[in-house]
């Protein structure tokens, strides 16, 4: 059994890290609750629910627990706040990405991040600004989650960079006032470090969750490295061993994140049992996981 330091975001407890089960084959919903289960048994009492088949196999463990400090940490995309012209916004990917790539001049790698295909279309401006939040499906979305099995709520993902390219923040902003509303902290997602977090700090949220870690960060390592020890926010680490590149260096790869970048949390992926051992012997090195210098 393990205890992780916690911190805290707006008045409520969040592990300093976070595991993410990834198992590298598709598991049936028995098998996943199974593994969540196996989890808890070790003395973990939040895991993250990146998909609707997890936030399933997690409320399984809720019943079978009955354990009511038992968290959980969803997510949702951005795309299901807005719309263009009454359709979903994810009908037009290939032109939104084509315009955020002509107008901020992007490098041709970093369509690899997103996986868009190309287009020779590109919206105009009264396009972008025809883009409205679409509250009903916003809603319809966001009613599969419970703040009380899940407090916080990751919102974002790659529409919450793209919102931000076509700078149209103001749409973010009315979906984290929904997300209030519904009693939920909203922490925004994103998945290009170096633009988002100065973009998106004027966002109304506990926390700002963004891939690095020590061999890598989308898209210059350097540059996220010096944005994330000047940004006055609290920060979370996503995918912290770079997809598992870095789980047998993992005392390396936490001391880089916590003691050098002094993030807030970081959300770990483990494929399996033996990592999840192997995560927690590793943790236990950390006892305090290093004093996080933003709450």
């Amino acid at each position: 059994m393990i205890r992780i330091p916690t911190a805290i975001l707006e008045g409520k407890k969040i592990p300093r890290v976070i595991f993410s089960l990834q198992p590298s084959t598709p598991l049936d919903h028995q098998k996943l609750t199974s593994f969540m289960t196996t989890i808890y048994g070790m003395g973990i009492g939040c895991l993250d629910l990146p998909s609707l088949k997890h936030v399933e196999s997690f409320r399984d463990l809720k019943r079978l627990t009955n354990d009511e400090t038992l968290i959980g940490v969803c997510h949702l995309e951005a795309e299901t706040g807005v719309s263009f012209l009454g359709k979903p916004l994810h009908q037009f990917e290939p032109k939104i990405f084509s315009t955020i790539k002509k107008n901020l001049l992007l490098p041709d790698g970093i369509r690899s991040l997103y996986r868009v295909p190309s287009s020779s279309e590109v919206f105009t401006q009264k396009e972008i600004d025809r883009i409205t939040f679409d509250p009903l499906r916003f809603d319809k979305a966001l009613a599969l989650f419970n703040p009380e099995e899940s407090p916080f709520l990751f919102l974002g993902e790659r529409y919450g960079d793209w919102l931000l390219a076509l700078a149209r923040i103001d749409l973010l902003k009315e979906m984290i006032q929904r997300v209030r509303e519904k009693g939920f902290i909203p922490i925004f997602s994103g998945q290009w470090a170096t633009f988002v977090l100065p973009k998106a700090k004027p966002l109304d949220v506990a926390a700002y969750a963004i891939p690095i870690n020590k061999r890598w960060s989308f898209f210059d390592l350097t540059h996220a490295c010096d944005i994330i020890k000047k940004f006055d926010r609290p920060v979370i680490s996503l995918n912290p061993l770079a997809d598992g590149k870095l789980l047998r260096k993992s005392e390396e790869a936490f001391s880089f994140l916590f003691d050098e970048l002094k993030i807030h949390s970081a959300i770990a992926g483990i494929s399996s049992e033996k990592e999840a051992r192997m995560m927690i012997e590793v943790l236990r090195k950390f006892p305090s996981l290093i004093s996080h210098r933003k709450a």
